[in-house]
């Protein structure tokens, strides 16, 4: 490999593997499964050993993988950094552990124990007595999640032996059982599932609201003493397994299964035993963890600024088995990108039955050339979510084809789009019935119509009861209050109506605002508050040309693609005459400065000197004119610069008034 692909490839996987270690330690929402993560950091450290001269102090090969979230909650630095540990794969892995261990220590004991997945915890207290709980972040600093634990069974409040302090490291978990409830509630509330046991705690650990955690009764192991100044009667554990009889003597949840082993072979067989009945626990592990028991010898083996030498994390290879994909169906999110999923005669995995895994979008589906009939393999690594691995191309059949998604949406028949440099199709149609729920929750937001009392709760009640079918019909909702009243939507009477006034005051929003919540690609507030500000309303902007839009500061091709799109749509059209006979504010308040650019069309060609073109554009905008994309017989004036082009030329042939720049200028003082 020449030394360009190397950096190239180095790039890349580091770049990949931050972005998925966002995803899983600070949004709690991973892409990929433990097992394709591993590939990944298997592969950059295979590279860096090959070439350590391109080994960087950020690579993720140096960094423990998450950080703090400062929007979450108060960042607190840990007293003990909280290194995450270095992952194995093999027996010989585990055996060259055991021997460097055995080597450079005198007769040392290892402890064997399962390696809970969730989300670390450092657990403080002061004279007993329980004051802090922060996870684990960066490592060097974590949120400060204390009234969340406070309400977890498994955290204790007060110890019996009452050292002085006290901060202890473990794994909060939610076990299967409680995970079941859980998404239970969430689809009855018409709610966001989460897809696994390890998301759902993390994310529940987060939360603002403790009745929440509460209600989703997390649990905790702990696994770890990390610091201990004790009081003058109590004696200080030296090694892993007093540690643990001092926790159990304190009423502390402990891993309760764990093995002191003394060679290889009994770490070896204790491994095994863990892997063999994970399938029976009622909580998740990823792997077994192998540590040095003594804490003077693990002070003598020391760390790396990301991984203690004394311990590793034995990674389970995946429950894997061949089966046949009989169909590829495929759903609408709600935000409109399209799932393919595979459907496969049953297998059973890790102790469940699966029959069903994603096929994440076309790229994935390519580089596996999946295909309708084809033996593929499935696998789960440590984890709820069963994935396809790859196919056995010699099992394939003879008339077998690819499989491409179709241009067009399952739900709406709208054609599907696939932005450049995107891996994902997605439907754009906004009036989309399997988008609605999140549609509506869009124009609801506070970004947009910012109705109090209508969200995550009320609208999937809305929707699912009949009363909302575009967002329209939000503001037919006042004429149905007896009906609101009788199904209970909102409750009683007096919250009925505090919702249906918040209805009410939403007309008097801006357009910019009303503009936000139709949800046309590309349109965030930013874009809408530019549109409007440069067409003025709706009334103008509708009848704007992709060329017109382009004239907008920051609005490129796509965004005005889309724009001129919606408008050509007749349904969308209809749901705008709806809500302008409904009495929302379709039109902005014109405040201008009175100049004789006002009511004038321009159109800006060439180079300015002394204005960019978005400045220009603003001074126009602010002073009543409008600017257009492109030149016409209504144009009133063509500001030419430097090499201006073809809409010159235009504005010669049609006896437009062209303006210098110092013509401009002169026609702004007047």
């Amino acid at each position: 490999m020449e030394i360009s692909q190397v950096k190239a490839e180095l790039l890349r996987l580091r770049k990949e593997i931050r972005r998925h270690n966002k995803k899983y330690y600070e949004l709690d929402a991973p892409e990929i499964s433990d097992y394709e993560y591993d590939k990944l950091m298997t592969r950059l450290k295979e590279l860096e050993a090959a070439y350590p001269e391109f080994i960087t102090p950020t690579s993720p090969t140096q960094l423990v993988g998450g950080s703090a979230r400062r929007e979450a909650g108060k960042v607190v630095a840990h007293d003990v950094p909280m290194l995450s540990l270095q992952d194995v794969f093999s027996r010989e892995e585990v055996e060259d552990f055991i021997s460097d261990a055995i080597a450079k220590l005198d007769s040392p004991e290892f402890i064997v124990e399962e390696k809970i997945d969730g989300l670390s915890l450092a657990l403080r207290y002061e004279d007993g007595k329980f004051i802090q709980a922060i996870t684990r972040g960066d490592g060097h600093q974590g949120e400060d999640v204390t009234e969340n634990a406070r309400v977890i069974d498994d955290v204790v409040q007060r110890l019996v032996d009452a050292p002085k302090y006290l901060e202890i490291r473990g794994e909060v978990y939610m076990t299967r059982q409680n995970f079941a409830a859980t998404n239970g509630r969430q689809e009855r509330l018409g709610l966001k599932t989460f897809a696994n046991p390890r998301n759902c705690a993390a994310g529940t650990l987060r939360q603002l609201d403790s009745r929440i955690v509460k209600e989703r009764r997390l649990s905790m192991f702990v696994f770890n003493l990390q610091k201990l100044v004790p009081s003058p009667a109590s004696l200080v554990p030296t090694s892993h397994v007093e540690a643990y009889n001092f926790m159990t003597r304190n009423g502390i949840k402990i891993i309760h299964a764990y093995k002191v082993c003394k060679t290889f072979e009994e770490v070896w067989r204790a491994i095994e035993e863990i892997g063999q009945r994970r399938a029976s626990l009622d909580y998740d592990i990823d792997g077994a963890v192998v540590k040095v028991n003594s804490f003077a010898q693990r002070e003598q083996l020391g760390a790396t600024s990301k991984f203690p030498r004394w311990a590793v994390a034995y990674k389970y290879p995946p429950d894997e088995r061949e089966t046949i994909l009989r169909r590829i169906e495929l759903s609408v999110g709600r935000t409109g990108r399209i799932t393919p999923t595979a459907v496969f005669d049953a297998v059973s995995l890790n102790g469940t039955k699966v029959e069903r895994a994603t096929l994440h979008n076309q790229d994935f589906i390519d580089e596996l050339d999946v295909r309708i009939g084809d033996t593929i393999k499935v696998y789960k690594s440590g984890e709820i979510i069963p994935r396809v691995s790859g196919v056995v191309v010699s099992k394939r059949p003879k008339d077998s084809v690819p499989f491409k998604i179709p241009d067009i949406c399952p739900a709406c028949s709208h054609k599907l789009e696939r932005e450049e440099s995107a891996a994902d199709y997605r439907c754009v149609n906004v009036n989309c019935p399997a988008q609605l729920e999140n549609h509506l929750l869009n124009f609801v937001g506070r970004n947009a119509m910012d109705i109090h009392g209508l969200g995550e709760t009320s609208i999937p009640k809305l929707i699912a009861e009949g009363f909302i079918k575009t967002v329209a019909d939000v503001y037919k909702l006042r004429s149905r209050r007896d009906e609101l009243l009788a199904r209970k939507i909102f409750g009683l009477a007096k919250a009925t109506d505090k919702v249906l006034a918040a209805i009410e005051e939403s007309k008097k929003n801006s357009p910019a605002k009303l503009l936000t919540g139709l949800g046309i690609f590309g349109v965030g507030s930013a874009a809408a508050r530019d549109l409007i500000q440069h067409f003025g309303g709706l009334s103008e902007l509708s009848k704007a040309t992709e060329e017109d839009l382009q004239a907008v500061p920051d609005i490129g091709g796509i965004t005005a693609r889309h724009v001129k799109e919606f408008f050509d749509d007749a349904d969308n059209l209809k749901i705008l005459d709806e809500l302008k006979e409904a009495g929302l504010t379709m039109e902005a308040e014109k405040k201008i400065i009175e100049s004789a650019i006002a009511g004038k069309s321009f159109v800006l060609t060439g180079k300015l000197d002394k204005f960019t073109r978005d400045a220009a554009s603003k001074l126009i905008i602010e002073r009543g004119g409008l600017v257009k994309g492109s030149v016409s017989k209504n144009t009133d004036y063509v500001i030419a610069g430097e090499k201006a082009g073809t809409k010159l030329s235009k504005a010669f042939e049609l006896g437009i008034t062209i303006l210098s720049e110092e013509d401009f200028e002169k026609m702004l003082a007047e």
